[in-house]
């Protein structure tokens, strides 16, 4: 029995030993990711604003800063770390920074306006002739006649319209769609939404890390055990 159990203890050591490699393993690959995701954020060097008391601000106020926030954790729902947002590190490299810098630009976005100018062609429908109002800001406005030489212009508010909450058909707001919602926001969500994803992929990696590492020495541990209790057996006598 005794010998037997020594060989199921250093089976478990072996297997401890193997799950301490693959944690090993694991962690260069989860400590190269967080490398090169710092000093991707520390290439763009995109930083969050703070103010003298370490409180995040957007254009100089906490006010704003707080309607950024509650967009991001109410409006989509977002749990934010507050430990990831740091005043001495306010570099952009964090899923919550990350998500807060998307949350800001959106929050612009949603809360702007367009300057929209229409031509004459923009106004004249299919039997050639040119309407006489137009939709601006869900109210109709007269057409002057003549018609401007540059166009009939609205300032069109978004006033919480996404991409896809603006109606085509009405020629303003197939136009400020385009203005608001610009390739160039279009492109910077998708960067920073990868930038989350990726931070909070690595987060998860760190977790698997503990946990295989943890396997490993459970598994050394109890090895260990196991033969030292088979060690302990054969030393005592046998009674009668």
């Amino acid at each position: 029995m005794a010998g037997r159990l020594k060989v199921l203890g250093i089976l478990f050591m072996v297997i401890g030993l193997c799950f301490l490699g693959g944690a090993a393993y694991a962690y260069t690959i989860y400590k190269g990711g967080g490398e090169s995701l710092n000093q991707f954020s520390a290439a763009q060097n995109v930083e969050l604003s703070y103010n003298d008391e370490g409180q995040l601000i957007d254009r100089g106020s906490t006010e704003g800063a707080d309607t950024i926030m509650k967009l991001l954790k109410e409006d989509w729902g977002y749990p934010v770390k507050s430990s990831e947002l740091d005043p001495e590190d306010p570099v952009v490299n964090t899923a919550s920074e990350y998500m807060y810098q998307m949350a800001t630009i959106a929050h612009h976005v949603l809360d702007g306006t367009e300057t929209v100018t229409l031509t004459k062609s923009d106004l004249t429908g299919e039997d050639g002739k040119v309407a006489t109002e137009y939709s601006c800001n869900d109210e109709m406005v007269a057409v002057p006649t003549p018609f401007p030489a540059d166009g009939v212009t609205c300032d069109f508010k978004t006033d919480g319209r996404y991409y896809t909450g603006f109606d085509r058909t009405i020629p303003v707001q197939g136009q400020a769609r385009g203005l608001a919602w610009s390739g160039t926001v279009l492109a910077l969500f998708g960067e920073l939404g990868v930038g989350a994803v990726t931070a909070s992929t690595l987060q998860l990696a760190g977790g698997v890390v503990l946990l295989i590492g943890g396997l490993g020495l459970v598994n050394i541990l109890l090895g260990a055990g196991l033969f030292w209790s088979a060690a302990a057996a054969k030393k005592e006598p046998t009674t009668a």
